[in-house]
């Protein structure tokens, strides 16, 4: 009988619903702010109304650059309910890729934080694109509004708090994230409103959220990995707390005293938390499902999260692009070094450089598809292309650039990363980009940057350079280190320089990072 059927909500109905459901509800604590579910959606339709009443256009983006706070979270989610495009921002990436990212997607608006305004206006003078938006809400660091900058707080109580008149539709594009990098161009990451909600969907179930969640989100809410936290929890109808940043004291503080159930972190912040003084003598036993991501988690601190942490601890594998494993602790047993198996929704294969799938057990490129997959790369049609391997039978699968093996159970497990890529600190550091920065340097005429094993962040960059001339090579890497990381992100900023004759090359000129990498990995700093 067709007239039961009616089409699935999206993420700002369901939101909008729980408002209805469930309005006493806490839907949002950051510091001594809660907004129940009422008031959080009340803010959000006033989000989008201030957009729209800005002359925004449905479709149109909307940047985002903010520290973690309650504005930060109704303009991400206003910004959608308005049918526009959420592109939150990287703070900590250097200045000519934010002006690269704003650039980029086109951006019609753009929300900061007072810590970010002077940047943002630098940025913007080097950019083409018309921008009739910008706001600016205040923060420790400074007032809002004022010059080409209206004030969060006027702006949104001038807005109206009903729902926008407008419909989101499953394939219209619901948030761009943008890759790491500074020095070119990131790669935007294209979610639409249908395989966003689908992505929180499949991970609420693999992660056990459920409506009585209260999760913690203490890294950048721009980070995919915050997304993990946010979608999950509000599509269930949970409770997010979050953090202005991340300290082993205010995590544990958090967790006690807001009953944390939930929460997503890298394996950096776990090794802080267990080193932490505090973390034995504080009350966890609120944790039910915990999920570690974002860079390669040590065998050792594994098993010390599998087995100590009181609660079910959940590795996962994944890219921001959709292709996700989860390693369920009732698993892990005899498989402490895989990675678990493809989320419900997502499959992955394994094939060779020939561009063949592998047999069980052989080692080769990972390939994913699903329902969960961006649509694309945004302006990139050529990286899109590159992204992907199709099958005998047509079918388009994303490359993810890791190699792996698959057991005969259908476990994964990571060998290697075929790009060289770096992960510190659960975030992407591209070496290319620092690369372009050190061969700017007077005294380098090649550089090689690799991630070596860093006790803190899980990887760090070290540079291997070659000298123009000995006397530049002569005790000169302290001021070659700092002058790198005087020009690139946070992030990015190397731990030291390590001079070379010469860099190890393949016939056709390339350099063995690998072997580059079995070669430094170890040495002393």
């Amino acid at each position: 009988m067709a007239w039961f059927y009616a089409a699935a909500p999206l993420l700002p109905e369901i939101l909008a619903r729980h408002a209805r459901s469930r309005p006493t509800a806490p839907a949002l604590v950051y510091g001594d702010v809660s907004l129940d579910w009422q008031a959080f959606d009340a803010a959000l339709n006033r989000v989008a109304n201030a957009l729209l009443d800005a002359g925004l256009r449905p479709g149109e983006r909307v940047a985002i650059l903010m520290d973690n706070g309650v504005e930060m979270a109704l303009t991400m989610f206003g910004t959608m309910r308005a049918g526009l495009v959420a592109v939150p921002l990287n703070t900590s990436v250097a200045d000519d890729a934010l002006a690269a990212m704003i650039d980029d997607c086109a951006a019609r608006a753009l929300v900061v934080t007072a810590a970010h305004r002077a940047r943002a206006d630098e940025c913007l003078a080097r950019g083409t694109h018309d921008l009739p938006c910008r706001v600016c809400a205040a923060d420790t660091t400074g007032p809002a509004g004022g010059g080409d900058w209206l004030a969060w707080t006027a702006w949104l109580e001038a807005a109206d708090a009903a729902p926008p008149a407008v419909t989101v539709a499953d394939e219209d594009d619901c948030n761009i994230i943008y890759s790491s990098g500074t020095t070119s161009l990131p790669k935007g990451i294209v979610h639409t409103h249908r395989r966003r909600l689908d992505w929180a969907f499949d991970l609420a179930i693999a992660l056990r959220y459920h409506a009585r969640a209260v999760t913690l989100c203490s890294l950048g809410l721009y980070s995919n990995i915050s997304w993990v936290g946010l979608l999950c929890t509000w599509v269930a109808g949970g409770t997010v707390v979050v953090l202005p940043r991340f300290t082993p004291a205010s995590a544990l503080d958090a967790i006690a005293r807001h009953r944390i159930t939930h929460f997503s972190m890298v394996p950096v912040q776990y090794q802080r938390l267990l080193e932490d003084a505090a973390w034995s003598a504080r009350d966890l036993r609120s944790l039910e499902a915990v999920m570690c991501c974002g860079s390669p988690l040590p065998a050792m601190l594994k098993s010390q999260l599998l087995t100590g942490l009181g609660c079910r601890f959940i590795e996962l594998y994944g890219l921001t692009e959709g292709v996700i494993t989860t390693l369920d602790p009732e698993d892990a047993d005899g498989r402490i070094a895989s990675v678990g198996r493809a989320l419900t929704g997502t499959e992955i294969r394994i094939v060779g450089d020939d561009d063949r799938e592998c047999a069980t057990g052989e080692p080769g490129e990972i390939v994913g598809r699903g329902r969960i997959l961006m649509s694309g790369y945004l302006n990139r049609d050529d990286a899109s292309a590159e992204a992907t391997w199709t099958d005998a039978q047509g079918q388009r699968w994303l490359r993810t650039g890791d190699i792996g093996r698959l057991d005969g159970d259908g476990f994964l497990y990571l060998v290697d990363r075929k790009k060289d890529m770096i992960l510190s600190g659960g975030q992407n550091v591209y070496p290319a980009d620092i690369e372009a920065v050190m061969l700017e340097h007077p005294a380098v005429a090649e550089v090689a940057v690799i991630g070596v094993p860093d006790a803190r962040w899980g990887e760090t960059p070290v540079a291997i350079v070659v000298a123009r001339s000995v006397t530049d090579a002569d005790g000169n890497t302290d001021a070659i280190r700092d002058w790198t990381n005087a020009r690139v992100g946070r992030q990015q900023r190397i731990r030291e320089v390590r001079f070379t004759e010469e860099l190890p090359r393949n016939p056709n000129g390339k350099v063995l990072k690998r072997e580059l990498r079995r070669t430094h990995a170890q040495m002393p700093h």
